[in-house]
């Protein structure tokens, strides 16, 4: 593998900064599912995938999230053309005999310890952010990673029936 050019270093990692303010323009369906195809194309342990992406693309989905977020970051949140919900599912461990068929047993491992289930899914859903913020970035789009949102009133609004939990918030223009 070669060292890719220095125009690109520059977009996912130099020149990178984290955005609050947004153009208005929106952001394709198409860019969308590719954003998401590459993201979950980076690696996790096991291939364990616990990452969980809702992207938030209408001003009726946003207006769901307002009462969890932090005053600061209400204006650039409804601004932003699409906001996605960095999220993790801590019973990930039911997909791994498809992830990872070649080891026995790992589903088991998971759902007898709670506290490694847990501490997985956290670790690996925020690497799939991560994966997410430098996918964006190779597609073009800025990024504005943020905290600064009550994380309970969050799952309550948006992952009450599926037990996912939220992890961070993105802009994304």
């Amino acid at each position: 593998m070669k060292p890719i050019e220095q125009h690109s270093i520059e977009q996912l990692f130099t020149e990178a900064r984290t955005y609050s303010h947004w153009q208005d323009r929106g952001i394709a369906a198409d860019t969308l599912r590719q954003l998401y195809q590459l993201a979950a194309m980076g690696p996790t342990s096991m291939n364990a995938h616990p990452g969980r992406f809702v992207f938030l693309t209408t001003p009726a989905s946003k207006q769901r999230l307002l009462p969890a977020l932090a005053e600061g970051n209400r204006d650039k949140t409804l601004s932003a053309p699409v906001t996605v919900i960095v999220a993790h599912d801590p019973t990930f461990y039911r997909h791994l005999p498809e992830l990872f068929p070649h080891m026995d047993g790992a589903e088991k491992m998971f759902a007898d310890n709670e506290e490694l289930s847990n501490s997985t899914a956290f670790r690996n859903g925020t690497l799939q952010g991560a994966w997410l913020i430098m996918a964006a970035r190779a597609l073009g789009l800025d990024c504005g990673p943020m905290s600064g949102f009550d994380n309970g009133k969050i799952d309550d609004i948006f992952f009450a029936e599926n037990g996912w939990q939220s992890n961070f918030l993105i802009n994304l223009g």
